[in-house]
């Protein structure tokens, strides 16, 4: 360990994060590391123990460092029977906040779930904003889904995480649709990368919009085969990298796109520790991650 934390003293100040958790989700926020976003490596600890929600799980943790210097991390704190998701906060991801339960659909008492809060920093508008997916039974037309698995993407604004302004809905593509992800690629240019969870898709697709909150273009075809959901997406020179979870094939994968219209296998190719599940990927620089490894090796 003493190795690495030197080499690392050596090197650029660009490095990154990627937020993780292991099924069943009981034991908490993992993170692997990572000097060029390909290749990732495990930091064997846990470093925040879920304890808020009913069944006080930790999954989907999302995380941005906002303009405070804090990490901001929002999760699925259950998974049936809550109208809510955790959050906290920590200037080191090590030392956090006392944890927040933050019922976004408490005004909506059929909520069945909600699913994959995803936390996004909006410089246009200098506010966090949070989407994520829930059930309302009988809200929308009846597809092919039951009832109960009928979701739309819902949302919340806040820049205090005190205050939140009331739940919206974000998008109603005419399915059931999770694991939505905002991208910037300019002003007044946006994808939303959404995962289509009907019963014959469950695959990734595309959306653009002018802002951070849409309005969004009807759905692209899919990019990722059937059973992949939980993208996460990071710049990687001109191209950009859109990882997720082949869940059935129980292994993390990754496209490579230009303009999220063609999408390749990267060259060279990403590397991911077994067991790694949806999360999020932020930069950081090489002070994290040393603190992050001497934690670790304690």
């Amino acid at each position: 360990m003493i190795v690495s934390i030197l080499f690392l003293s050596s090197c650029s100040q660009s490095w990154y994060v990627f937020t993780s958790f292991r099924e069943p989700a009981n034991e908490g926020l993992r993170l692997l590391y990572s000097k060029d976003a390909r290749h990732w490596n495990r930091l064997d600890s846990i470093f925040l123990v879920p304890g808020v929600g009913k069944q006080k799980v930790m999954r989907d943790p999302s995380v941005v460092k906002g303009p405070d210097d804090r990490f901001h991390l929002v999760w699925t704190s259950s998974w049936q029977g809550d109208n809510g998701f955790g959050y906290a906060a920590s200037k080191d991801l090590i030392h956090w906040t006392p944890q927040q339960f933050i019922p976004v659909m408490q005004h909506e008492p059929t909520t069945v779930n909600v699913w994959a809060p995803e936390l996004y920093y909006d410089q246009d508008s200098s506010r966090y904003i949070i989407v994520w997916a829930s059930c309302i039974p009988g809200r929308f037309e009846k597809g092919i889904e039951a009832d109960s698995n009928n979701h739309r993407l819902y949302y919340t604004t806040t820049k205090d995480f005190n205050q939140f302004t009331p739940t919206k809905l974000f998008l109603d593509p005419g399915f059931s649709v999770i694991d939505a992800v905002i991208v910037r690629r300019a002003k007044n240019d946006f994808v939303l990368v959404l995962k289509d969870n009907t019963r014959p898709e469950r695959n990734l697709k595309i959306a653009f919009g002018p802002s951070a909150i849409g309005p969004w273009s009807a759905a692209s075809a899919k990019f990722s085969d059937k059973f992949t959901e939980g993208p996460s997406v990071v710049k990687d020179g001109e191209d950009w990298l859109i990882y997720f979870d082949a869940y059935q094939d129980k292994s993390y994968q990754a496209v490579s796109t230009k303009d999220f219209k063609s999408f390749t296998v990267p060259d060279p190719a990403i590397s991911i520790p077994e067991g790694h599940k949806h999360g999020t990927i932020v930069q950081t620089n090489k002070k994290t991650i040393r603190r992050l490894l001497k934690y670790t090796s304690q």
